[in-house]
């Protein structure tokens, strides 16, 4: 019989409050820490860092792709895999209008990063 693999508990990242206290504060669960890295993993490329940035950053909370490519010293075909990475993070959205491509964050999963790297001190009892 083949061994069945129980899946964690499944962490909100959409939620609007913090999934778990600061690492400053106490440990990250496992299945927290799961949920939580590939958006790390996905920021840790300095131009996705900078494309998250712009996007997060754009006028009206979106920025199209069109917008975003000209800013770098790169083709087209690599700008827009970096984009399918912080896609596949859960770090934005993105919507096709006519040949362009829009990409908005996702503010509720930028507050978990955010909270989880806060060093804000425990609150005493």
């Amino acid at each position: 019989m083949p061994k069945q693999q129980a899946s964690p508990p499944v962490v909100d990242l959409n939620a609007d409050t913090p999934c778990c206290p600061p690492l400053a504060q106490r440990r990250v669960p496992a299945e927290t820490a799961a949920a939580l890295a590939p958006a790390f993993k996905a920021l840790g490329d300095p131009v996705r860092l900078q494309l998250m940035s712009m996007i997060a950053s754009a006028e009206g909370g979106e920025a199209c792709v069109c917008d975003l490519t000209p800013a770098f010293d790169l083709t087209g075909p690599t700008i827009s895999h970096h984009l399918k990475t912080l896609r596949e993070a859960g770090l934005v959205d993105a919507e096709r209008r006519g040949t362009w491509v829009y990409y908005r964050a996702r503010p509720q999963i930028l507050r978990q990063l955010a909270a989880l790297l806060s060093i804000e001190p425990a609150p005493r009892a």
